[in-house]
This record gives structure tokens, sequence and C-alpha cells, in this order.
């Protein structure tokens, strides 16, 4: 019988990945990643084995992210959560799926809150509420973060959504006035607009 260590999968800053033995000294607060994933590498084709190696992998970083959630309050909860959910799985990542981007109108999180945007055809239209969709608006409100400051959706303040990334923000946060939107026809949020300008 051939004796096979323990390896783990270790994600650094720099984006690389890296399989080798386990941490000798995990804080013991934190949940335990999977360990072993080497070991059904040998019964299984190359990509599946890869893709349960991601499974196990998210699985890890959203238990980790929900023990360190447990000491956040609702709000700082739901803007963690908004940003986990704004970047891909890394089975997403490993498989090369595409992530569902949800679209503000459709059932998600950020729904759109009335504001003005420009249609493709240079028409300037208002964003649907959602009373058609079915939904309790005060439950709709509340799931609402502001991209830039973690706010709560409030219907006295004007948002405005990311036509990129898809996040809403309060107007004043970004600096946009209803009067600003009306002329603008692809609104891009700061994080958006620094990532097109880079090389």
């Amino acid at each position: 019988m051939i004796y096979k260590e323990n390896l783990c999968l270790y994600g650094h800053p720099n984006e690389t990945w890296e399989v080798t033995l386990p941490a000798e000294e995990v804080p013991p607060e934190l949940p335990e990643p999977a360990l072993g994933i080497n070991f059904a590498r040998d019964g299984m084709n190359r990509r599946d084995w890869l893709s349960l190696v991601a499974v196990h992998s998210d699985s890890w970083l959203l238990s980790v992210a929900f023990y360190l959630g447990a000491r956040l309050n609702r709000n700082e909860r739901k803007r963690l959560f908004s940003l986990i959910n704004d970047l891909p799985t890394v089975f997403e990542v490993v498989t090369e799926r595409k992530p569902v981007k949800d679209k503000p109108t459709a059932d998600s999180g950020s729904k759109s809150r009335g504001s003005t945007k420009r249609s493709s055809d240079g028409q300037v239209k208002s964003n649907p509420k959602f009373a058609d969709e079915g939904y309790e608006e005060e439950d709709e409100h509340s799931e609402t973060l502001c991209g830039s400051c973690g706010g709560n959706y409030n219907a006295d303040e004007f948002w405005i959504g990311c036509d990129i990334c898809e996040r809403w923000f309060h107007g004043k946060c970004v600096k946009i006035t209803p009067a600003k939107a009306e002329s603008i026809k692809q609104y891009k949020c700061p994080s958006c607009s620094l990532r097109r300008g880079r090389p």
C-alpha cells in the first residue's frame, strides 16, 4: 500500500495556487479545510477531480466567511456577502463557467430603485418598481446596499446602478445627481472606471 500525504490547496494573494502539505499551525478557531484532496485523484478524470477540489475550496472559503460574519452586524454581513457574490467561485473559475449576473430588474437583492438610465435607443427611462413581481416592497428595499458606503436603500434618496458590475449606489456617494444621470448613456461606478483605465 502506497502512503499518501494529506494535501491541501492554497490560494495565494498573487492569484497563484499551490497544492502542498497542510500548515502545521492553523488557527484552532477557524473551520477545518478538507484534507486529502489527492486521495480521490487516482480514480477520477482530471477535470472532475479539479472540479471536486474547487467545490471543497469554495465550501471552506464560505465557511470561513460565515464564521467571521457571525461577529458582524446585519448591514456588515449583507455587505460582506454582497462582495462575495460579486466574485466568481473557485468552481466557476476552474470549470470556466461564467457566473450568472443578476439583472437589477430580475429576482435579486440589487433591485431597481426608480433611478433613471438611458436605454440603448437613447431614450431616458425609469427603472420599474417590483409591485408587478409580487414582492413586498419593504423586504426588497432592505436587501439593497450601497456599493460604496454599504448603507441600506432609502426611497427618499437618489440611487444609480452601474451598467458594468450591476451594483447600486447612493447618488451622493458617487457624486451623481438625478439631472447628471439623465445625460449619462452608460454609468460606470468608480471601481469599474478604475478597472477599465488600467492597461
